[in-house]
């Protein structure tokens, strides 16, 4: 598809209040009623609540996640222009009318990119609206905030962009799923294309986002750099509302580090980026080296923010619009067609897991929220665009291919920012359930929670 560039107009169906005044002033006890499970769908609809960051650092993910969201409800009901990637999802439960025969609407919220604002929005939908899931998120801080929230509340929580060990990790909850890949993958990915690129005899300074998704993040670079021989000489925690990273850069001048890993997303890495090159890391020589920048973990939009300056940049995603295979090219095509410009990885994963759900209640035959978890809990399907793919039952962490990307030196458009250096296979960012980073033996899902 070729893409133009254009304000594409969006249109929200919203329902009900954004969020719930004073909902987390109390502790609360959920009002469990006659139905046997929360928000028993009974009538000819059913409601999905998308709560994603409208404002904040992480807003442009949330924008491209909501788009992604009503694309996804137009195909299950069968009004879009196409039918996307439930033409090439290797189940073909889902028939365009609705889900088991239900018209799907949605309500949205805001997250504010902060937990008690994106734990309010989500209660709100769940008690206000009748929300049966909740999806959404661009910040794992929100993720394990609303997961733990659904999981009290007896509802399924389709996680959307979160990317610490956490979620999966020792705040898994059975209730909870989620399709993006993680921090370990990343660092089990970018390590030998590291130490390929730079050598092993690296010096690195870590600049880490203050929440649990930063620290996830840099323990997992750091421990697979690390292993293939580079040293950590500093790691600095930066806050998630900075802005101008200035003050932060110039330690780094001082040390004797030569790459600097910037454990940020969003607006953080494209404002702590642009102070990095400004301040000339990428012109300095350290060590009898050319000074380097890793991204961990990137994405398009990040890639837009930051220019010119993410040319020739490491970094991983969970996906990107320029893969061949069919589920890919057929999501393209079809959020093309609508918007104008390509899917971000965040509309990619917020899409996917809206039709992962579906086609759970579909097979399970009800929205009861523990028929879904069996129907989804070593669930495996190929046709959604990263190859084939396993929900496992022991975390619901989804398993697949990794991406590798850089920055592209020289780009044929504004879309054409990143280039797959690697697609890191499954086997090598697979660990056990009980892996130190996620918990250890002591991280278990408990038990499905159908609420009433």
């Amino acid at each position: 598809m070729k893409f133009t560039t254009r304000n594409a107009s969006r249109r929200t169906v919203l329902k009900g209040g954004a969020a719930l005044a004073g909902a987390l002033a109390t502790p609360h006890i959920f009002v469990r009623n006659a139905y046997a499970f929360t928000n028993e769908p009974t009538g000819s609809t059913v409601t999905l609540g998308f709560n994603v960051p409208q404002s904040g650092p992480y807003a442009d993910e949330g924008a491209d996640e909501l788009r992604a969201y009503e694309l996804a409800v137009e195909h299950l009901n069968g009004t879009g222009a196409d039918n996307g990637m439930m033409e090439t999802f290797s189940s073909n439960a889902l028939q365009g009318n609705g889900i088991l025969g239900k018209k799907v609407e949605y309500v949205t919220g805001d997250t504010q990119t902060k937990s008690d604002a994106a734990r309010a929005s989500a209660r709100s939908m769940i008690e206000k609206d009748g929300a049966v899931m909740i999806t959404g998120g661009s910040s794992s801080g929100v993720a394990v905030a609303v997961q733990a929230l659904c999981q009290e509340a007896g509802i399924i929580f389709m996680a959307g962009l979160t990317h610490s060990n956490d979620t999966t990790g020792k705040d898994r909850k059975a209730n909870g799923f989620r399709h993006f890949f993680n921090s370990y993958m990343s660092g089990a990915a970018l390590a030998p294309v590291l130490k390929n690129a730079y050598g092993a005899d690296r010096k690195a300074y870590h600049l880490t986002a203050d929440y649990n998704w930063g620290y996830t993040t840099e323990e997992a670079v750091r421990t697979s750099t690390e292993a293939m021989g580079w040293e950590t000489v500093e790691t600095v925690l930066t806050p998630l509302t900075q802005t101008d990273f200035s003050s932060y850069i110039t330690p780094v001048l001082q040390s004797d580090a030569d790459v600097l890993v910037l454990n940020h997303y969003g607006g953080n890495m494209v404002n702590s980026l642009t102070n990095a090159v400004q301040f000339g890391l990428r012109d300095r020589m350290v060590n009898g080296k050319q000074f380097e920048i890793v991204v961990p973990l990137y994405s398009r939009l990040m890639a837009a923010g930051a220019g010119e300056n993410v040319k020739g940049i490491f970094g991983s995603t969970n996906w990107h619009w320029s893969l061949q295979d069919e589920g890919s090219k057929a999501f393209v095509q079809s959020f093309g067609q609508k918007y104008g410009f390509p899917p971000s990885q965040a509309a990619h994963t917020c899409y996917v897991q809206t039709l992962l759900y579906a086609d759970a209640v579909e097979r399970a035959g009800s929205f009861n929220p523990c028929a879904v978890v069996e129907a989804l809990e070593g669930y495996e399907f190929d046709g959604l665009g990263n190859g084939p793919t396993l929900y496992r039952a022991e975390d619901h962490q989804c398993f697949k291919d990794v991406l590798v990307v850089r920055g592209k030196e020289n780009p044929e458009n504004e879309f054409d920012l990143l280039e797959v250096v690697e697609v890191t296979p499954v086997e090598q960012v697979t660990y056990p359930p009980d892996h130190p980073q996620f918990g250890g033996p002591e991280a278990t899902l408990g038990t499905c929670n159908p609420g009433a």
